[in-house]
């Protein structure tokens, strides 16, 4: 439902803050004044108070209100910092490069995405046999401000037929629209209300898709915990559609995903971010019933290709750093598989393409890849450009020439043509970025979290710096749902480059940069482990003189906003400046809203017992801001329409900030209207959001004019 944003701050009863600005006070901003309710809830016997419960309430006016006031005091703020349109300048200007993506054929045509540098989004091409070039797909006409983006793009096996998903205002609900390629002619009604979803053709006949029911109340945070995967066959309404699995069996992720020779259907089903069931459904063979491959969710699996009866099988079962098994059809279970690709003390991430496997290892945190025949025979190790992350090597087995990227922090991402018959790589597409990447380094340390864990980090600058403590530092991080942080080119971060910052990444416990253990070793009861990991990154950059805490920034989002508002309440005296991103912020309650009851393996809940109750209440930011309590400058950042971390999170947060804040730190809150948790989010949304929270750190740290002269 989309929110009512304009209405008049007298009908809703709250008390706004004054006319006074920043040039009339620069130490005092008046903050809306934000209603309390008296309501709790008790947890094994303690009661905790849970005053700004009213702002979960996305669809009521009277947090619509709130919200419009709460932005009208961020961008008044933000609007007199004085080189604010000077950053903006500089960033559309070096932002504005051609990007082309690889080439993909499907059926008569070869497709790419194109980005001419400021459209709001890339826009997806195609070129017949005469190389004639056309615009297939163009998403910016989808609305009129840029807000709703292609999602998935997927053809029938003869590439005559595709469906395409969109994301209205960044929702996760998804919409399918269904078109014939050649005349590009919508052919059917629009499949509404699918969310998490894949789309996986059955030959030209139909696709398989996932969904919840339309939950009760509100779409964006309404809870959704029974997934189901559906078949559509082309021609009937969505209504029609059988459930394939998900009716009897409840589970909160179900996925489907049809083997390119179309022999079968692989389902995955788990009821956490960790952890699936894995089955099979053999489509050649009428009334074939579904067959199990993996019963329970003790490891991570999935098909990765098939040979006949022969099924490849990525696994962390009995692996913690990921293998790759074969097994045969007639007897799939795990007592039968045998090792192809052998675990390593190297995170697996395999693919396949032109007949070869490509095994993808993370050798802290930077890619390192061989190449495989289907006899499992090592065939080479692919010269890569330099030291950095690998992606999207792979493609279908009759492909001649396979595409992959390289990029590090300080190289944007290239695109290189790749023979697998001779491992020879070439560029196919360089961007033409104006960053001089010889003028920057990137180095990795490793330093000793506090239990005495060694914990890798990229510091990324200018050459030459000086280590005299005045450096404003960036400090980034996730540390969760073993998601690995590998380096990448960002435009915002080479501007903040440029600009004489420093941008240091550290791969907390709790990622997935060495595998299972690493990731468990942050999850649960110890979870504390991934924020003494990042507060020793800080102390690290700060004892070696390249900053200090008055020009140290933290900054994550999602489960690293989690990530920030731990920190900056627990060591509130380490930085000056943090900045939680879309975060998961109340601990006690997120297992309340739309799928977050999925991410209990990383967290635990507050029903589980009276340790787990009192672990997360002793780090949940939004119960863990103090009175009298001088916090560093703090901008939090959400979407009004983010229905995967609720933007509640943020709301109490700054609410519970705004509050007991003492001292001249501001505490604002950005919210970005018609967005959600990231996805989709047009470029002009992201120049002017990475403008703000630049200028709001220099700002902050004492800058008067940008420290390099544009």
């Amino acid at each position: 439902m989309k929110k009512v944003l304009f209405l008049s701050a007298i009908t809703s009863g709250l008390t706004l803050f004054g006319q006074s600005t920043m040039q009339d006070n620069p130490n005092k901003i008046l903050y809306p004044q934000t209603k309390k309710v008296d309501t709790a809830n008790v947890y094994f016997g303690t009661k905790v108070n849970d005053p700004y419960r009213w702002l979960e309430d996305d669809r009521s006016a009277e947090t619509a209100v709130w919200v419009e006031a709460q932005n009208e005091v961020t961008f008044g703020y933000l609007q007199q910092i004085p080189f604010r349109n000077q950053l903006k300048s500089r960033m559309e200007k070096v932002w504005n490069y051609e990007r082309i993506s690889a080439p993909f054929v499907e059926g008569k045509f070869t497709y790419f995405y194109k980005n001419n540098g400021l459209q709001n989004q890339s826009v997806l091409y195609r070129k017949d046999a005469n190389g004639a070039e056309e615009i297939f797909l163009d998403p910016n006409g989808f609305s009129k401000d840029g807000s709703t983006s292609l999602g998935e793009v997927s053809f029938s096996k003869d590439g005559t037929k595709v469906a395409y998903a969109i994301s209205e205002g960044g929702s996760d609900w998804r919409k399918i629209i269904l078109m014939d390629v050649a005349s590009k002619k919508i052919i059917e009604d629009t499949l509404v209300d699918i969310k998490f979803s894949g789309i996986s053709w059955k030959g030209n006949t139909g696709f398989y898709y996932s969904s919840y029911e339309k939950p009760v109340g509100s779409e964006l945070s309404a809870k959704t915990d029974q997934h189901k995967l559906y078949f559509h066959k082309l021609g009937t309404p969505q209504k029609s559609d059988v459930v394939i699995f998900g009716n009897d069996v409840k589970r909160r992720y179900v996925g489907g995903s049809v083997s390119e020779d179309e022999k079968y259907l692989f389902i995955s089903a788990a009821n956490s971010t960790s952890g699936n069931e894995l089955y099979v459904l053999e489509l050649d063979k009428p009334n074939a019933s579904i067959k199990t491959i993996v019963s329970n969710f003790n490891s991570d699996n999935s098909v990765i290709e098939t040979v006949g009866p022969k099924l490849y099988i990525v696994t962390n079962f009995k692996a913690p750093n990921r293998k790759v098994v074969t097994v045969d059809i007639a007897n799939p279970t795990p007592e039968n598989w045998v090792d192809f690709i052998p675990e390593t003390a190297h995170v697996l991430s395999p693919s396949t393409g032109s007949g070869y496997f490509f095994a993808n290892y993370m050798k802290d945190a930077v890619s390192v890849i061989y190449q495989y025949d289907y006899q499992g025979k090592k065939i080479r190790e692919i010269q890569l450009p330099g030291i950095g992350s690998v992606g999207g090597i792979g493609g279908k087995k009759e492909e001649k020439t396979l595409y992959y990227s390289f990029t590090n922090y300080i190289t944007p991402g290239t695109i290189y043509k790749f023979d697998p018959k001779t491992g020879k790589s070439n560029v196919y597409q360089k961007p033409k970025v104006d960053f001089n990447s010889d003028l920057y380094e990137s180095k990795q340390v490793f330093y000793k979290s506090k239990d005495g864990t060694m914990i890798p980090m990229i510091i990324t600058h200018k050459k030459g710096i000086q280590l005299n403590g005045k450096n404003p530092t960036i400090l980034y991080g996730y540390g969760g749902f073993n998601v690995s942080l590998t380096p990448s080119f960002s435009i915002a971060n080479a501007i903040w480059l440029e600009q004489g910052g420093i941008y240091a990444v550290a791969n907390l416990r709790g990622g997935g940069e060495y595998g299972k253990k690493w990731h468990d070793a942050g999850t649960k009861l110890q979870k504390q482990n991934v924020f003494d990991d990042f507060i020793a990154a800080a102390e690290y950059l700060i004892s070696q003189q390249l900053t200090s805490s008055e020009f140290l920034a933290i900054r994550g989002g999602s489960n690293g906003g989690l990530l920030v508002g731990a920190v900056m309440t627990q060591r509130p005296d380490l930085m000056k400046v943090a900045l939680p991103a879309v975060g998961v912020l109340d601990m006690l309650r997120y297992h309340t809203f739309t799928a977050g009851a999925g991410w209990a393996y990383d967290y635990g809940t507050a029903e589980d017992n009276v340790e787990m109750f009192n672990y997360l209440f002793n780090y949940s930011p939004v119960h863990q801001v103090k009175n009298g309590v001088a916090y560093p400058a703090t901008m939090i950042t959400t979407g009004d329409h983010d229905d995967r971390v609720v933007p509640a999170h943020s709301f109490k947060f700054a609410a519970e900030l705004q509050e007991k804040q003492v001292g001249n730190n501001p505490v604002l809150i950005r919210i970005d209207v018609n967005a959600g948790h990231g996805a989709g989010k047009s470029i002009a949304q992201t120049i002017q959001e990475n403008t703000d929270i630049q200028s709001f750190i220099l700002y902050n740290m004492g800058f008067r004019e940008l420290p390099t002269k544009l």
